[in-house]
C-alpha cells in the first residue's frame, strides 16, 4: 500500500514529525455556506467505503458511522461521524445518542489496539483544527515505534464535578487555560474494559459540562478532546481559546493565565 505520509524523527531532540503533504488539499467546508458536506446522509457513495456502522443495514439508516480517512497522517486511519445530522454536535446531541458515539469508540479501539498505538481525538471549530463542521472524531493507529508524550493522568484535585462513576476536575497544573480532565473512579483499566453503563453516565454529564464551558469562553467555544485510552484511561477537553506565543512554541513551557482552581468553582 502506498502512504502519503511519513515520520520523521529529530535526531538530536528524538521528537517525532509527520510529513503528510497531502493533507493540505483535504476540504474545508465554511458552517455558514451551503456546501456539500461529505458526511450528511445521501453521499455515501462519494468515494468513502464504510467500515462499521451503529443502525439500520438500509444505505441512509445509520446513526454513527464509520469510515477511513481519505487523507491520512497514519496507516489506520478512520473517521466516526456521530449523526446524519449535519447541525447536531456534543452540545445537542441525545444521552442516547452520545452513548452509542463512545461504544463506538471502544469497539474500534478494541479492533486496532494490538495493531499500533491507538489516538482517538475530537476537533471542534476552525480554532480546534475541524475543516468540516459535520461532528466527527479521528481515530489515527500509529506505529508501535512511535514515541507518544501523552501525559498520565494527573493528580485528581478541583472536582467541580462527580456523577456515578466518573470525577470532572481541573488540574492545577493545567497547560491550557480553562482545561477540563475526566478520570473514572474505578482506576487501573483501559478503554475496551470501559462498560456499557459507564458511558450511559458519561453520556449524561459530559454535555453538560462542555455547555458550562461555552458558558464561560462564548458562543464560538472551539475545542479539543482526546481520549488516553491505555492503562488508567481518562478524556481531556483542551479549550482553544488561546494561542501559543514564541516562548511556549520554542520551549514546550506553557504559560497558564488561568487559575485552575478558580476556573473550577466557575463550572461547579
Amino acid at each position: 500500500m502506498k502512504y502519503f505520509f511519513d515520520f520523521r524523527q529529530d535526531s538530536l531532540t528524538k521528537e517525532w514529525v509527520i510529513v503528510a503533504p497531502r493533507r493540505a488539499t483535504r476540504p474545508e467546508l465554511s458552517p455558514e455556506k451551503k456546501e456539500i458536506c461529505p458526511f450528511c446522509p445521501g453521499n455515501e457513495s462519494r468515494g468513502f467505503k464504510e467500515l462499521f456502522r451503529i443502525g439500520d443495514k438500509a444505505k441512509y439508516g445509520w446513526e454513527v458511522r464509520v469510515i477511513p480517512n481519505k487523507f491520512p497522517f497514519a496507516p489506520k486511519h478512520e473517521i466516526v461521524i456521530h449523526s446524519p445530522l449535519h447541525s447536531e454536535s456534543f452540545f445537542t446531541f441525545s444521552k442516547t445518542q452520545i452513548t452509542k458515539i463512545f461504544k463506538v469508540y471502544r469497539e474500534r479501539f478494541k479492533l486496532h489496539e494490538k495493531e499500533g498505538q491507538v489516538f482517538i481525538f475530537h476537533n471542534c471549530g476552525r480554532k480546534a483544527g475541524e475543516s468540516i463542521p459535520h461532528s466527527h472524531t479521528q481515530i489515527a493507529v500509529l506505529p508501535k515505534n512511535l514515541t507518544l508524550e501523552i501525559p498520565a493522568t494527573p493528580q485528581v484535585e478541583n472536582i467541580f464535578r462527580e456523577s456515578k462513576h466518573f470525577q470532572f476536575f481541573c488540574p492545577c497544573d493545567s497547560r491550557w487555560p480553562g482545561e477540563v480532565w475526566v478520570a473514572p473512579k474505578t482506576s487501573g483499566r483501559n478503554f475496551a474494559e470501559v462498560t456499557n453503563d459507564e458511558f450511559e453516565d458519561l453520556a449524561k454529564h459530559f454535555p453538560i459540562v462542555l455547555k458550562k464551558l461555552k458558558k464561560v469562553f462564548g458562543k464560538e467555544f472551539a475545542f479539543n478532546f482526546y481520549i488516553y485510552p491505555l492503562f488508567g484511561w481518562y478524556l481531556r477537553i483542551i479549550p482553544r481559546e488561546k494561542t501559543l506565543g514564541g516562548f511556549e512554541v520554542g520551549t514546550n513551557i506553557f504559560i497558564n493565565t488561568v487559575d485552575s482552581a478558580a476556573f473550577a468553582k466557575k463550572l461547579a
